[in-house]
């Protein structure tokens, strides 16, 4: 496995793995799945695991302290704080006050078997709160030793200048992917000038740009793509289109749709480490079969012409779930 880094010293494997579906969200859970899942990722090299508190709730995070323990494995855990829900319910509220950062680093610390998080995420930012009052209680955190790096999710490029003003920030982690662009007008230039380290979550569009939905989108029960509004019945019809062009140049490329908008993201820069999810082994394989394929200039280009003419139908989350998003 490749190796890439974030910020000034964070190494990791050049593809990550997201952890939140092996909790809720994409329905039902099986935990020895999983398990079976974390093993196998870091026998093909990855060492990038992404969790949060709020996947479960605290599922997700004591699922990982659990492989941890049992597997000794020394991977690169990254964890995130800010989003407080009630366990069955989507709705959340943010919260970013110092105090309640502590809390919650020392429950995620406790939950996941560790004495330190490698890179600790604010999960999304509350407007209400100054950035600057919740970097400095980070910067704390990682005087003590509990956290070794700060991380911001989906953050405006000016909180991000605000936030790196007052202590180094290592990685931004939004939203990227063939059909959600938005970061390359701010976002992405200004990691790359201030040296911030990129991982885009949900890079395959939550499983729509590997060409899986057609005509219409079906879930299992307890599948929160079925309330997102670019899954819904109206919008797969066009939105498809998209999955359509990269499945055609995928097939050219002698790859899959997923490696090949795996490969296109890598692409993007060196300090760009996307982090697929999965619960199923031959997805796995597949996502990290991404690192070693090499798209030209002339590949990029076509590849993003043609994707890039195409109309994306409806937003990426409902209006409940933008709560922090771009703040």
């Amino acid at each position: 496995m490749k190796k890439r880094t974030l910020g000034k010293d964070l190494t990791v494997s050049a593809v990550g793995l997201g952890c939140m579906g092996m909790s809720e969200f994409y329905g039902p859970r099986d935990d020895a799945q999983s398990l079976s899942v974390l093993e196998r990722a870091v026998e093909l090299g990855v060492d990038f695991f992404d969790t949060a508190d709020m996947y479960g709730p605290h599922h997700n995070e004591e699922l990982l302290g659990h492989f941890l323990a049992a597997k000794r494995q020394r991977v690169q855990v990254a964890t995130k704080f800010g989003i407080v829900r009630k366990p069955g319910e989507y709705s959340r509220s943010l919260k970013n006050d110092a105090t309640y950062a502590r809390e919650a680093c020392e429950a995620s610390l406790q939950r996941l078997g560790l004495e330190q998080i490698d890179l600790y995420y604010v999960h999304r930012i509350n407007p209400q709160e100054p950035i600057e009052e919740t970097i400095n209680g980070l910067a704390g955190l990682v005087e003590e030793g509990k956290i070794a790096r700060i991380g911001l999710c989906e953050v405006s490029a000016e909180t991000l200048r605000r936030a790196h003003a007052v202590h180094p920030i290592t990685a931004v982690q939004t939203e990227y992917s063939l059909w959600s662009r938005d970061v390359e007008k701010e976002i992405l230039p200004t990691c790359h000038k201030l040296g911030i380290g990129f991982v885009p979550y949900s890079p395959l569009g939550r499983g729509f740009l590997t060409g899986r939905f057609q005509e219409k989108a079906e879930f299992q029960e307890g599948d929160f793509r079925a309330n997102l509004p670019r899954f819904k019945e109206e919008a797969v019809a066009t939105n498809r289109r998209i999955a359509d062009v990269i499945s055609e140049m995928a097939l050219q490329k002698g790859c899959s749709a997923a490696q090949l908008s795996l490969a296109w993201l890598l692409s993007k820069g060196p300090d760009i480490v996307p982090i697929p999810g999965t619960t199923q082994l031959r997805y796995l394989e597949d996502n990290v079969g991404a690192a070693d394929i090499s798209l030209s200039e002339e590949e990029q280009e076509q590849l993003e012409k043609a994707t890039a003419s195409l109309p994306v139908i409806g937003e990426r989350y409902t209006q409940e779930g933008m709560k922090g998003v771009n703040v």
